[in-house]
């Protein structure tokens, strides 16, 4: 039994994030929507970790991107003025609304729309973009990469325990890269506002381990809510696993700013292999 508590958080270590050989898909016809080059192998470091090191874990926490088919952030949500589809990775601000460049397929949507983007521009965190129809609940892209999956489901069955999992980003009217908070939460929706049960289970361990994808949009604004929610004594305990994580191509200066931002408020950054020798000796 492990003596310090030491809580591994693997965010979305989904299919659809995941660069995927295709001799590692069981299927030709699965390929990932949304590929983070480095994603597989940092999901095989994650895996091994458990593997080598899972004695010395107290905790596994899984979140999960889990979105609707028609989604704010997918290209089936939006039309051009003129009725055209809109390409994915394609950015829309509310200034674009109003001009009629982009409106929701849904007319009566277009307040309720152009309402969530002032907000969400408000904030400052992160321009609204339209990815690729991603990690749409119920398909293979939903589902946990192999390796890890295997890896935690051993660990589950040596302690006869259960990996935690944490969903986010089933409501369609707000993006939810955070697995703590949707960038605009609802007050109709719950599930959208501060997860603090969540939030109670990190305070309560000795040292929170951080891995996943990717490391520009979803582990960046996870983590970066911890730390809002954490005293600042407590930082120290967080630890960014910089091999098990890879940002979306073309936001690798995003990445490196937020690693440089947690590095000055006293988050540690290490490597799996750095960080195994501690969990053998918390066996």
């Amino acid at each position: 039994m492990a003596n310090r508590k030491i809580h591994l958080v693997i965010i979305d270590p989904q299919n659809d994030f995941c660069d995927l050989p295709a001799d590692y898909r069981t299927l030709a016809a699965t390929v990932p929507a949304l590929p983070v080059v480095g994603a597989h192998a940092d999901m095989q470091r994650v895996a091994a970790l458990i593997e080598q090191g899972g004695a010395g874990l107290s905790a596994i926490t899984v979140t999960l991107d889990s979105h609707q088919h028609v989604d704010i952030a997918h290209p089936t949500f939006w039309c051009q003025g003129d009725g055209s589809p809109v390409a994915p990775f394609t950015p829309i601000s509310a200034a674009n609304v109003r001009e009629g460049q982009f409106r929701p397929r849904l007319a009566e949507a277009l307040p309720r729309v152009l309402a969530y983007l002032e907000v969400l521009e408000a904030n400052g965190r992160y321009a609204h973009m339209v990815w690729p129809v991603h990690c749409e609940i119920g398909s293979w892209g939903h589902n946990v990469h192999d390796d890890v999956r295997r890896a935690y489901n051993a660990w589950e069955a040596a302690r006869v325990g259960m990996v935690d999992k944490v969903c986010k980003g089933s409501n369609p009217w707000t993006e939810h890269y955070s697995a703590l908070k949707a960038e605009v939460p609802l007050a109709d929706d719950p599930a959208t506002q501060l997860n603090t049960a969540f939030v109670a289970r990190l305070r309560q361990a000795d040292r929170v381990l951080i891995a996943g994808e990717a490391g520009s949009h979803c582990v960046k604004a996870t983590t970066e809510h911890i730390v809002e929610n954490f005293a600042a004594a407590e930082l120290g305990k967080l630890v960014l696993l910089s091999d098990c994580m890879s940002p979306v191509a073309g936001f690798e200066a995003q990445y490196v700013d937020f690693v440089d931002d947690m590095r000055r408020r006293g988050v540690q950054i290490a490597t799996s292999t750095e960080i195994l020798p501690e969990l053998l000796a918390n066996r």
